[in-house]
């Protein structure tokens, strides 16, 4: 199995996966498409995105330094290698009803697939959770009376609550898209040791935010800093054209791109001096760029080659950003080996 990229990250193409063997030390895939993966293993964790991938390839490995272990335990299904663990819980909602105190039920499935991923982290010796993908069908829709997105935020958020894990330090970094279909699903890396919490100074803190984008802030922190096998990795989050908490340019997406790529500088900066390592750099990001208009994406396309410049590697797909008035988003990672 080959692949473009470096240490824990690399992008794969479908043919390219089926084609060779697995590498041991694999971990688990993030598969971008409407079509699922086909002929992996069981004991794989593989996260599907219901979204159509616009431009790049398709399939994103995560890689530990050594050979992996399986397991299955409170519906998630992980490797790790002793040091990192990656994970994928998929928990459909219409397993659900409308709870008695009435809690909609993507709440209820949000907090459900916490809680799992939670106790599991506990059982495998793994307590540091430190990136966190989240997707889930019609992110920007009212149902039971409130936007999907908000039910989602407070399933989370007393998960976290009722697991003490609201410490503002050890908040991981996360993303959250809206996708087309299937069930909601949350993809994890944790640790054996804590990341560093990284905030954006152009930015409010996601879990700061007023009570007028919901009844619990979003629990994520703008990036982290996590080192393992002798390097050290920023995971950053899902970032978009936002200012202190206010949305830009609305229905504007080049000058949205050039926002959310003023923000990744100021949050690369930010990194850079809480690094032990080199300051951290645009072009040497690896991203998921998030479109959520197809014929946006050469306007994006260019603004980001201008920011980010070639040797970027990134992907782009069509997804819903979690606020309706955003058009583009970007998550990212980057890794500096440590003398």
């Amino acid at each position: 199995m080959t692949g473009v990229g470096h240490g824990l990250h690399r992008f794969l193409s479908g043919a390219a996966l089926a084609g060779g063997a697995l590498d041991p030390a694999l971990l688990g895939l993030s598969w971008i498409g409407l079509a699922g993966p086909t002929a992996l293993p069981q004991s794989l964790p593989c996260q599907q995105l219901h979204a159509p991938c616009l431009l790049g390839e398709a399939v994103e490995a995560w890689t530990g330094a050594g050979p992996t272990l399986a397991g299955s335990r409170h519906g998630v299904r992980y490797r790790h290698d002793g040091g990192l663990l990656f994970g994928v819980i998929e928990v459909a909602e219409d397993v659900f009803v409308l709870g008695d105190d009435g809690s909609p039920v993507l709440q209820r499935a949000a907090q459900q697939a916490y809680e799992a991923v939670f106790r599991l982290l506990g059982e495998e010796g793994y307590p540091h959770l430190w990136r966190i993908w989240n997707y889930l069908p019609h992110i920007n829709r009212e149902t039971d009376g409130l936007e999907r997105y908000r039910q989602f935020n407070i399933g989370r958020h007393r998960a976290f609550e009722a697991a003490g894990r609201l410490v503002m330090d050890s908040i991981p970094a996360a993303s959250a898209l809206g996708v087309s279909g299937g069930p909601l699903s949350v993809a994890f890396l944790a640790g054996r040791t804590p990341t560093r919490s990284i905030e954006n100074p152009r930015q409010l803190s996601a879990f700061r935010y007023p009570a007028d984008y919901g009844p619990c802030s979003p629990t994520f922190s703008r990036a982290a800093l996590g080192g393992y096998a002798g390097a050290e990795w920023l995971f950053v989050s899902g970032t978009a054209s936002i200012v202190g908490h206010q949305s830009m340019h609305p229905g504007d997406p080049v000058a949205q791109t050039r926002e959310l790529l003023a923000n990744l500088d100021a949050l690369l900066a930010e990194a850079s001096r809480c690094s032990a390592g080199p300051a951290y750099r645009l072009p040497e990001l690896s991203a998921r760029v998030y479109v959520r208009n197809p014929e946006h994406l050469a306007p994006v396309q260019a603004e980001l080659a201008r920011g980010l410049g070639d040797t970027a590697q990134r992907v782009y797909l069509q997804a819903d950003v979690c606020r309706a008035d955003l058009l583009v988003e970007v998550e990212a990672q980057a890794c500096h080996l440590l003398s």
